[in-house]
């Protein structure tokens, strides 16, 4: 019987699978989640490299938020992103949800990022 671990890794994977068909040479803007704090980093996967990268750990957010586990932080850290990347010249990216349903934290983290200048 696979384990949940596993199974998050092939639901993941089967994501990014379908996303390097349709990218086009764009950048991925991945989310992590974890029950205490979101992640989000812009990922230029044909170099290997991380243009931009923002989370609730960051002292500036830690400082404005009550905690790194809801929808406000999601989008603050939604917002930090899409200003990151504007700063690295992307404007254009494909959305990488990783194995997490598109709902709650994840949807307030993408919204965001719309809102602050991403296309996706």
């Amino acid at each position: 019987m696979a384990t949940l671990k596993a199974n998050l890794r092939r639901r993941a994977s089967r994501i990014r699978r379908s996303l390097k068909k349709v990218a086009n040479g764009r950048p991925r803007l991945s989310v992590h989640r974890s029950s205490k704090h979101i992640y989000a980093q812009i990922i230029d996967d044909a170099a290997g490299r991380t243009l931009a990268s923002a989370s609730t750990l960051e002292p500036s957010l830690r400082s404005e938020l009550k905690t790194g586990a809801d929808t406000a932080a999601a989008a603050a850290v939604g917002k930090l992103v899409a200003d990151r990347a504007k700063e690295a010249g992307v404007t254009d990216v494909v959305f990488d949800r990783g194995s997490f349903i598109y709902h709650g934290r994840v949807k307030a983290l993408a919204d965001s990022a719309r809102e602050g200048g991403l296309n996706f």
